[in-house]
């Protein structure tokens, strides 16, 4: 009776993996086909062309410090608040929860327009602020740079380093932490030595995901590097993409990427491989908060600080403009209108239609994106196939492609027989999922590592003896 429920349970995961390696596969798998095509057939020449010039090696250097920035500014920022909202008797925690999902849902472009509204070299709110009390010239503040783009990607990105590491913190129970105090620990040395450290799967998890985002993102980057006068890989490839294009170019100068990949998931494995991190056994465990006393104000303020670059702040100035006969014109009554809100929603019927498209084939996306994440990550933890660590870094693989190359790989992959699906919904369905299956992935590896599983071992036994 065990064996052939596992062979209908291995049956049906290997289904989804399969289903999963085909979404993932085939469109990687035209690009690297498209980068090794030329005028006579295969050859190197678009690699070679890709990374023969300094000014393209530069703008993947800048990827690349910029990615790394972003992970660390995520860790600043995103794991002092998991632990605060999950942890600690800390107050308004509410309204730190209700600000990284706002965070979440404006997307990162967005929130570069509010930036550039706020720190522009001469127009900027804050760089005015600063010169009506100071007097100064000019403000100290300037968004078109590497630091400001570095920010702003860290802005829109740390909810995830939060929800990973709020999401295993959850699972944590206090017994151990019990444990350290008794011996003598206090509340902060128990924290750094005792909590955080169980964390670790995810925390990485989560840096690998800002990572792979900020160097593949190119709405922020268009509207900030560009004007900045720097380039970095995704501005690069819309140059490669202007009349007359150059697919293969970009296409070659995008694999490489992948390797970055593979690298930093051996990095992890190589981390952790040498310590457990399951935390939740079949006895379950009580959490209990710690108290912070006076501090625990202290902790809500560098909660409102960082809530407060990713969304009070930039939402604040989207929405003046939004309002505003004239953004320019500042916080007056005499300036406020309904008329932008108006067209917007009523007289415009093409925005009325994109945003129910919006929500539907996003919500479509997210269930199928969750799905397979989730069917992948069990695969990998309980290696139900041969080599089943290769599908963590094919689920990983898409976040490295730009989207507007991972479009291109859709394009030749789903407009030709035997699966047409250009010019409909589901072409971006599976685009979107595919596009963000790392994220759904990411989150579902950590929670899995944190399961023990005799747990379901004793769940098929008491399953068997019915």
């Amino acid at each position: 009776m065990r064996w052939r429920h596992r062979d209908r349970s291995l049956f049906l995961w290997l289904l989804v993996a399969a289903a999963l390696l085909v979404l993932v596969v085939n469109p990687i798998a035209r690009l690297l086909w498209v980068s090794l095509q030329g005028p006579h057939g295969l050859t190197l020449a678009n690699y070679v062309t890709a990374f023969s010039r300094w000014r393209y090696v530069e703008a993947l250097v800048n990827s690349l410090i910029v990615g790394l920035a972003v992970g660390a500014l995520c860790v600043v920022f995103g794991v002092p608040m998991a632990w605060a909202v999950s942890r600690t008797d800390m107050p308004g925690k509410g309204l730190v929860w209700a600000a990284i999902l706002g965070t979440f849902i404006v997307p990162n472009y967005l929130g570069a327009v509010a930036w550039i509204l706020l720190a522009g070299p001469n127009a900027g709110w804050l760089n005015r602020v600063w010169t009506s009390l100071t007097g100064a010239e000019a403000g100290p503040f300037n968004i078109y740079s590497m630091s400001g783009l570095v920010l702003v990607v860290a802005a829109s990105s740390f909810p995830y380093m939060f929800v990973f590491t709020r999401s295993a913190l959850d699972l944590i129970s206090s017994e151990m932490e019990d444990a350290a105090t008794t011996l003598g620990a206090g509340v902060w040395r128990t924290t750094w030595r005792v909590t955080l450290p169980l964390t670790l799967p995810a925390i990485m998890g989560a840096f690998i995901v800002a990572f792979l985002e900020a160097i593949a993102i190119f709405g922020a980057p268009a509207l900030i590097a560009l004007p900045g006068r720097f380039q970095v890989m995704t501005t690069m490839l819309w140059q490669f993409f202007e009349f007359p294009p150059k697919v293969e170019v970009a296409a070659a100068y995008a694999m490489p990427l992948l390797a970055v990949t593979v690298l930093l998931f051996w990095l992890q494995q190589r981390i952790i491989a040498r310590k457990g991190y399951i935390a939740l056994t079949g006895k379950g465990g009580e959490r209990r908060m710690v108290r912070l006393g006076r501090w625990r104000w202290v902790v809500l303020g560098y909660c409102l600080f960082v809530t407060a670059l990713s969304f009070f702040l930039p939402m604040l100035v989207v929405l003046q403009a939004a309002f505003a006969k004239a953004w320019g014109r500042g916080f007056s009554l005499d300036n406020l209108t309904l008329h932008n809100v108006r067209f917007v929603v009523i007289d415009q019927p093409l925005t009325r239609a994109a945003t129910l498209h919006t929500f539907v084939y996003g919500g479509a996306a997210a269930v199928l994106a969750l799905a397979l994440a989730l069917a992948i990550a069990y695969i990998v933890r309980r290696r139900l196939v041969p080599y089943a660590r290769v599908l963590s870094y094919v689920a990983m693989a898409p976040f490295v492609i730009p989207g507007i190359v991972l479009a291109i790989g859709f394009y030749a992959s789903y407009t030709a027989p035997p699966l047409v699906l250009y010019g409909t919904a589901w072409i971006l369905i599976l685009a979107f999922a595919t596009r963000f299956l790392p994220i759904a992935y990411a989150n579902s590896d950590a929670a899995l590592r944190a399961i023990n599983p005799e747990m379901e071992d004793a769940g098929v036994e008491v399953d068997a003896c019915r």
